[in-house]
Parts: structure tokens; sequence; C-alpha cells
């Protein structure tokens, strides 16, 4: 029996990979399509669809653990639903769900509402089963790093509410952890809902700041224009992300991003390590450009 890694080409899928064959655990990779990408040594690559059950039966087939997460898409929902459904189909009582913080709250933001609804599922269910909740991850800044260094500008319109942004690699961490915790426990544990953010909140300004102090020469905040944003998204993104974005970054103008005292240290006991601060993100972006 193996762990199964669903989104495995993406930000957080790879790195889980990486993790779990540096552990020497019997990882499969799930792939919509054939080679698109090398995988380690002793990384299984299936072949399967979200969308597609019979392909995701034949994928949870001889799977012992499943880490679950879905891309924002029209279907995510049902994605997300079906691949649940089909877990208990093939009686995986190990699973760990990549959701996001305050889905409960964002309750206009089409993927957060989507999460939350796959939550529901898990507790009514009682599906054994950890949900991690991150904040905004940090590397969703290095789709405007090239902006930020020409034009002296964060153009991210995150506001003043302050959001404790966390290091994709962070979350990879907590996320192998729970797999392997789960993975090697004699029998189905407690369902686990973990909230998942950096060791700091940070607003536009402060985002700046930072920038700022790294590269040496000032950088400015873009505002709180979400108008804007969702304009200059929709020129390289659908038009219904783009919107769903815009309803986020007006979530997180007026909510945040924040966990419970004491998160932290629990994330930290739980990686062994210190949790990566933005600071050390951006250092690391502008030496690697």
């Amino acid at each position: 029996m193996s762990i199964l890694v669903t989104g495995a080409t993406g930000t957080v899928g790879s790195l889980i990979i990486q993790r779990l064959a540096e552990a020497g655990v019997d990882a499969k990779a799930l792939v919509r399509q054939a080679g698109k990408r090398e995988f380690p040594a002793g990384v299984t690559e299936v072949v399967a669809d979200l969308s597609d059950v019979a392909s995701m039966r034949a994928a949870l087939s001889s799977v012992r653990t499943l880490f679950l997460i879905n891309a924002v898409t029209p279907d995510e929902v049902t994605q997300a639903l079906i691949a649940l459904n089909l877990a208990r189909e093939a009686g995986i009582e190990r699973i760990v769900y990549l959701s996001v913080i305050h889905s409960d709250k964002f309750t206009n933001v089409p993927h957060f509402t989507g999460k939350h609804t796959v939550e529901r599922m898990i507790e009514s269910l009682d599906i054994p089963a950890t949900i991690l909740r991150p904040a905004y991850f940090m590397q969703n800044d290095l789709m405007v790093q090239q902006t930020i260094q020409s034009y002296s500008l964060y153009p991210m319109p995150i506001g003043s509410a302050g959001v404790s942004m966390i290091d994709a690699r962070d979350i990879a961490d907590v996320a192998v952890a729970e797999l392997l915790r789960r993975d090697r426990a004699t029998s189905a544990l407690e369902r686990v809902t973990l909230e998942l953010t950096g060791p700091q909140p940070l607003t536009g300004a402060s985002v700046a700041q930072i920038w700022s102090s790294v590269l040496g020469r000032e950088i400015t905040y873009g505002g709180d224009d979400v108008a804007a944003f969702e304009e200059q998204l929709t020129s390289y993104s659908p038009g219904w992300l783009a919107y769903d974005m815009r309803l986020m970054m007006a979530g997180i103008q007026m909510h945040g991003m924040h966990s419970a005292e004491g998160t932290t240290a629990k994330l930290q006991s739980i990686t062994g390590h210190l949790l990566r601060t933005y600071e050390d993100f951006v250092r690391e972006s502008v030496a690697g450009n």
C-alpha cells in the first residue's frame, strides 16, 4: 500500500512528493498527463483525472493514504467530493485535505466556500482526515516579483488588516508530517483541523518595506483597488478566476488572515523547525533571480 498525492506537479504537491521520496515512502504521484514531470526515484506516476471516475477508482485501488488538493477550477467541488466518495468506497481511512483558512468566513468567495463545502462532507461523514487550512502562500508573490523589481511597486492589494502569509515549503512539511502520522498508525485516527499561518502578520505597506530593505531602494504599495487588480488579472486569466481573486482580496482587506494564539509554536513542533519568514522568502527569491 502507498500514499497517493494529487496535484503532484503543483507548488505544494511537488514538494510533498520530494519529501516522501526522501523519507523512503512508497509514494504515487497523480498526474493528468504522463511524462509531464520527472519525479524522484521510487515515486510511481499514476495517470488519472479527478473528474474521471473510472481512472480515479483505478488510482485509489491500492492506496492506503491520500493527499487531496484541488486546483481552483469551476468544478473544484465536484472533483473533491467525487475523490472523497471514491476514497471511502476504496476503504481509505487516512486522508489529508488541503483547504484554506477562513473558508467559513469568506462566504462570497467561490473557491473558499467550495472548500468549506468539502470540509462539511468530511465532518458530517466523520472521515478520518487532517484538514489543513493555509493562509496566503508567500509563493503567490513570485507572480509579481518582476513587477516589484522593474516598477518598484508591490501590486497585491492585501490591505492593512494583516495577513500571516506562509511559505509553501512549511505547508508541505506539515502535510508530510500528517501523512506519515496517519499512514504509520495501526488504525484510523481522529479528525484534526490545523490552521497554517506564518510567524508574522503582514500588510501591503509592511510587505513593500521588506522588499525595499532587501532591494536597497524604495518599493511602494500599490493600494487597495481590487477592481484594477481584477482588470489586470483578466488580461491573462479567465474572467471567472480573476473575479474570484478580486473577491478574495476584498475579503482579505476586510478580515485579514490570522490564526489562534499558539499556532506558530504548534506548527514548529510538528515540522521540527522554525517557520520561514517573509523576509527569508524575499531574500531567497531575489538571490535566485
